[in-house]
């Protein structure tokens, strides 16, 4: 088995080497500039790790799959800063932001057409299965979008709806990449549920913690502006805590403080930055999310148990979550 070090370095060697045309020039500059600029590969190394946890055959017939999860989470991020309005991503200009939003929207529906030739690398004995599950996982990450962007129009959104729409936005195809590298090694159908029950735990968890580190991270680490979300009063994990625990202390003061916080115009950015943190502090939301990330973290693990990997196999994965989501804030 191999250590996840290397794991990593074939990844980004992998993702490095992918080919595109040349022209038109137009439609596949962006495309290359996306996938250049980095990220966490999280999708097409957790697709590795799973797969090496049963076979050492490293080859197209699991790299160009795990290289259609990188490309298609890419296409995504293309249209969300479109639609989020998001000016920064990985520390320079989104895609929309550097040419126009009609190229980006045509860029990116070039990046998930893509993925699907990718995924056709896998192999025969799975092709199927993979092909239905990297299907219904675009869909549901259509569907968390579409939630999303419903909760911009609403003042109160339930953290269930929250829980549920992170699940599809984020916790599936985390999940479906880990299902996929076990799949493609030849692990039972059984097997590969489980592995994607551990993965998806393990997104609502990453998720949370995208949403704690976008108010509470370091710029240079977390790759966005600092106070994105607040600054476009999104409906984060912080947020939703926030109004419930202002509720809950039946302060209509307390309400009424965030409200007007978020009413701050964009001329008082960082200004409202600061007071919103400030606020969260106040009522232990920080706190509160630190706990949540933890708890959702120890759920996949309580999943990775019930699996029938043998303890090298278990403790790969663990390993892997534990680098993925952050056990100090």
């Amino acid at each position: 088995m191999l250590q996840l070090e290397e794991i990593y370095k074939i990844i980004d060697d992998e993702i490095s080497r992918l080919g595109w045309p040349e022209e038109p020039n137009g439609l596949y500059a962006p495309l290359k500039y996306m996938l250049d600029i980095g990220g966490k590969r999280l999708r097409p190394r957790f697709c590795l790790t799973a797969y090496n946890l049963f076979s050492d055959d490293i080859g197209e017939h699991i790299l160009s799959p795990a290289m259609a999860l990188e490309v298609f989470h890419s296409f995504t991020l293309i249209h969300d800063d479109i639609m989020d309005k998001a000016d920064i991503r990985r520390g320079v200009p989104t895609v929309y932001k550097k040419w126009d939003n009609n190229t980006a929207i045509l860029s990116g529906d070039a990046m998930c057409i893509s993925s699907y030739q990718l995924l056709n690398a896998a192999p025969e004995h799975c092709l199927k299965a993979v092909h239905n599950i990297f299907t219904k996982t675009a869909l549901e990450v259509c569907e968390g979008q579409q939630m999303d962007m419903n909760f911009e129009t609403l003042d109160d959104v339930p953290m269930e709806d929250y829980m549920t729409m992170i699940g599809l936005k984020t916790g599936v195809l985390i999940a479906c990449a880990a299902s996929i590298g076990a799949l493609i090694a030849g692990a039972d159908r059984s097997l590969g549920q489980q592995i994607y029950d551990f993965g998806f735990q393990l997104g609502l968890a990453f998720q949370i913690q995208d949403d704690y580190l976008d108010s509470f991270g370091d710029e240079k680490v977390f790759g966005k502006k600092i106070g994105g979300d607040i600054l476009n009063n999104k409906k984060t994990w912080l947020l939703i805590k926030c109004r419930e625990l202002a509720r809950k202390k039946d302060a209509e003061s307390l309400v009424s403080k965030l409200e007007d916080l978020l009413a701050m115009g964009e001329s008082e950015g960082q200004a409202k930055i600061d007071a919103v943190k400030a606020f969260y502090r106040s009522l232990g939301v920080d706190t509160l999310a630190e706990e949540a990330i933890n708890a959702y973290y120890n759920k996949a693990i309580s999943e990775l148990e019930k699996t029938s990997l043998n303890s090298t196999q278990k403790a790969q994965l663990e390993k892997f979550a534990s680098t993925l989501v952050k056990r100090q804030f």
